[in-house]
């Protein structure tokens, strides 16, 4: 029998702090865009572009052309294209691979229980932890900027969101492997957070009320009516419609929601048999996933007893080409994967299909007791908790994914070296964002890049 190598919490640590010799924690603060070669953000984007649903790309320019921090939602490709050139450590854990802070947010968890967690995971993937922590930083420099808060208020975002993801790990480090599994932050902590920092404790409240309300009976009175004895998804075009000529038919719907319902488990399959299908749309989702093929389906197990499933297509990761490993068999299982790994708890019908062209697809509930963040309206101080909120879950998504506390813990160390210079990447990103934005936005002007907003909306932003 060959001889069992288990390492010590203390043997981990070791072999991170190790890893500041080749990667000090000081060079993280650096931004190298691309890869050498000459960057254009024009042709990122239309390449990001490509494949994408034609008719539909408009109105993903329109919606990215809103702000800076509405371009950076869009554009996560140019950011892992920029953070292949970046110092790392080498440390390689399940990263969500689109961390800005609007991909967090709450939800219920198979037993109900409310809990805050990282939400999109289209671009999962293993790959540097850093990346994940540039995004979010960045994203709270960029959103505070468009707040109109502060330089030292954004910069401070970004050093707190990587403060508590560091404190996190040092605090996770000794944590057994089920209990990494099973930790997760629910409402009341997030509740109690708010309360400590600035008596926020109503604003959780208020979330909390919202997420009771975004039910399957909610989203069944808002997006159907009858029609021929049973109800029926209503157009709301162009962000909601029936499928054109060239779509699916019945036999490969079907299909392939047959070859989803293989990916579930056993008693998960076998509640899912008790609905029947009945409709389904177009839907047009985010700014990112704008272009890409995404429907919600409904399901009926009685006339006023709805499911709504959300079909999204699952493209390559955007970090796939820089983080290596080669393209997967299936990236609706890849996206699945990941979301499981990371996710504390994850949708009771969450799974993967093919469709009848090939391109591969995620499936999961459409709004189940969901709670998003609202950016617009957050004072610097509710940022600032919030920053920290999503550094800390951050730190136990890693963790849970690949039991990473203790070497992760080990390189950042006790000090804030990796905090303070997070916060300078995180500025000089911004601004290497706001460049891009205004590139992009000529684009637009110039006609080379094609949007849904008419002159005098577009004269409006641009103003």
């Amino acid at each position: 029998m060959a001889r069992i190598k288990l390492l010590s919490v203390e043997q981990r640590h070791d072999a991170g702090k190790a890893l500041r010799v080749k990667c000090p924690r000081s060079s993280h603060g650096k931004v190298i865009l691309g890869q050498g070669d000459k960057r254009d953000i024009v042709k990122l984007i239309e390449a990001a572009n490509k494949d994408r649903v034609e008719n539909l790309i408009p109105i993903r320019h329109g919606r990215m052309l809103q702000s800076p921090f509405a371009y950076f939602r869009g554009t996560a490709g140019v950011q892992a294209y920029d953070l292949a050139g970046t110092p790392t450590s080498g440390i390689i854990v399940q990263t969500c691979g689109d961390c800005h802070l609007v991909n967090f947010g709450g939800f219920a968890t198979p037993e109900r229980t409310l809990v805050f967690d990282i939400n999109d995971f289209d671009e999962t993937l293993p790959a540097p932890f850093e990346w994940d922590l540039k995004r979010l930083a960045a994203s709270f420099v960029i959103a505070a900027r468009w707040r109109g808060f502060r330089p030292d208020q954004a910069r401070d975002m970004a050093v707190g969101a990587a403060a508590s993801y560091r404190q996190s790990m040092r605090e996770r480090a000794a944590t057994s492997i089920l209990g990494s599994w099973y930790s997760k932050v629910t409402f009341d902590d997030v509740r109690a957070m708010y309360e400590k920092a600035f008596k926020g404790g109503s604003l959780i409240e208020q979330k909390s009320a919202e997420a009771q309300k975004s039910t399957a009976e909610h989203v069944f009175n808002r997006l159907t009516a009858p029609s021929k004895g049973l109800p029926r998804i209503v157009d709301q075009p162009p962000l909601l419609y029936h499928f054109g000529k060239r779509e699916a038919g019945k036999q490969d719907i079907a299909s392939f929601f047959k070859r989803y319902r293989d990916t579930l488990a056993e008693e998960r399959r076998m509640l899912f048999d008790r609905y029947q299908f009945v409709d389904a749309a177009v839907k047009v989702v985010g700014v990112g996933s704008v272009g890409t093929r995404c429907y919600v389906a409904l399901f009926l197990g009685a006339p006023d007893d709805p499911l709504f499933l959300q079909v999204k297509e699952a493209r390559p990761s955007v970090l796939e080409r820089y983080a290596g490993g080669g393209p997967v068999a299936h990236n609706g299982q890849r996206v699945v994967v990941g979301q499981r790994l990371l996710q504390s708890a994850s949708d009771i019908f969450l799974g993967w299909s093919r469709g009848p062209r090939g391109r591969d697809y995620y499936v999961r509930q459409l709004r189940d007791m969901k709670a998003a963040p609202e950016v617009e309206g957050m004072t610097p101080q509710s940022m600032r908790t919030y920053a920290k909120l999503c550094g800390l879950v951050l730190a136990q998504a890693h963790d849970k994914a690949g039991n990473a506390a203790a070497i992760i813990a080990g390189y950042l160390g006790g000090i804030d070296h990796f905090d303070e210079a997070m916060g300078d990447y995180a500025v000089a990103y911004a601004d290497q964002v706001e460049r891009d934005y205004a590139s992009f936005a000529k684009a637009v002007q110039s006609g080379r890049l094609k949007t849904d907003l008419s002159k005098g909306s577009l004269a409006t932003v641009l103003r």
